[in-house]
C-alpha cells in the first residue's frame, strides 16, 4: 500500500551539532540534506520508507536550536499548533558530552528538558502515538544519565557512534538500525485512525479490577505497583483507611471510573510506545509513566 498523504517528521539539534544532525539524516534516508544559505534550518528532506505493509516518503523538517527555552516557547505557541498537529515523529540529535565537560553537560540537559516540554505540553506526552527519539552521538560507555533524562522527557534514547550495529542484550536493534526500525513501525497516514468507543455498559467494578490487572497491561508492573495506583485513586475520597476494607461492597462512582480511564489511557499509550524498545527501556518508561500518573492523582 502506498501512503500518499503522510504526517511529517521534525528533526532538531543545537546549531553546534548541525554536522551530527546532517549525518544522522543521511544515515536514515540514504542521502544528505542540501543546505540553503549554509544552514540546515528551515529545509525539508525526504525520508523514503518501505516495508511489507506500506511505502511512502516522509518529509523531514530540519531545525537548528540556538536557545532551547525560546525554541520550546515558539513550538508551544498558538501559531505552532498546526505544525504539531501534522507531526508523526520528533527526533532530537545531540552530542553526548564528555564526562569532564560540565558546561557542555548542563547545556545538553537543558536542551533535552526543553524538547521534553514540547513533547509533554505540545504533543500530548505518553498519549501521543508518534515516534519520539533522542539520538545521542558519541562513544561514551556510561550513558545512563542521558538515557534516564531522555526517558523523563518522553524520548527514547538511542546512541550512535558506540558500536551501534550490535544487537542489545535481548536481541533488539540499536543505533541507526533502531532509529530506522522505530520510524518504519510508525503510523504515517495523515488520516486519523478510528478508535473503538469505550463500552459504557461494563460494570464500574469490573473496569477497575480488570483494567488494573498486571497481566492485562503487559507492562512490566508488579501487583504492588498497581495497588499503589489504586490507593492513589481513592486517596482523597474519605478518611484514610485500608483500601480493601473501605471500598469492599461499595459501588465505584463515575468520577472514579473517569480517573481509571484517564490513567489507563496514559499507561496504555506508554506501553504501546515501548513495544519495540529493549526490556530495560520498557521498564524505565513504565516507571516514568506510573510516577507521572500517581503525581497527577
Amino acid at each position: 500500500m502506498e501512503i500518499k498523504h503522510t504526517k511529517r517528521a521534525l528533526a532538531v539539534s543545537l546549531e553546534s551539532d548541525k554536522e551530527h544532525l546532517s549525518r544522522v539524516i543521511h544515515d536514515i534516508s540514504g542521502s544528505s540534506p542540501i543546505t540553503t544559505e549554509d544552514t540546515l534550518a528551515g529545509i525539508t528532506h525526504d525520508l523514503p520508507l518501505k516495508t511489507k505493509y506500506y511505502a511512502t516518503t516522509v518529509p523531514i523538517w530540519l531545525d537548528l536550536i540556538d536557545s532551547p527555552s525560546e525554541w520550546a516557547s515558539s513550538f508551544l505557541s498558538t501559531e505552532a499548533s498546526e505544525v504539531l498537529a501534522v507531526l508523526g515523529s520528533l527526533i532530537l540529535v545531540f552530542s553526548i558530552p564528555d564526562s569532564t565537560a560540565a558546561s557542555a553537560a548542563d547545556s545538553t540537559r537543558q536542551l533535552i528538558r526543553q524538547v521534553g516540554k514540547v513533547v509533554h505540553d505540545g504533543l500530548g506526552g505518553w498519549a501521543w502515538d508518534g515516534v519520539k527519539l533522542a539520538v545521542g552521538v558519541g562513544s561514551a560507555l556510561d550513558v545512563d544519565e542521558w538515557d534516564e533524562l531522555c526517558a523523563e522527557a518522553g524520548l527514547e534514547f538511542v546512541q550512535v557512534g558506540g558500536g551501534e550495529d550490535k544487537l542489545q542484550q535481548f536481541g533488539e536493534k540499536s543505533g541507526i538500525p533502531r532509529v530506522k526500525e522505530a520510524l518504519e513501525a510508525n503510523e504515517w497516514d495523515l488520516a486519523p485512525a478510528d478508535e473503538p468507543p469505550f463500552d459504557d455498559e461494563v460494570a464500574n467494578k469490573h473496569i477497575l479490577d480488570d483494567a488494573l490487572d498486571p497481566e492485562n497491561m503487559d507492562f512490566g508492573l508488579g501487583q504492588a505497583d498497581l495497588e499503589a495506583l489504586k490507593k492513589a485513586i481513592f486517596a482523597n475520597q474519605g478518611p484514610e483507611q485500608d483500601l480493601q476494607d473501605d471500598r469492599k461492597g461499595e459501588d465505584i462512582g463515575d468520577e472514579d471510573v473517569a480517573k481509571v480511564q484517564a490513567m489507563m489511557s496514559k499507561l496504555q499509550a506508554a506501553r504501546e510506545a515501548g513495544e519495540t524498545m529493549s526490556e530495560t527501556q520498557r521498564r524505565k518508561m513504565a516507571a516514568k509513566a506510573v510516577e507521572e500518573v500517581m503525581r497527577e492523582l
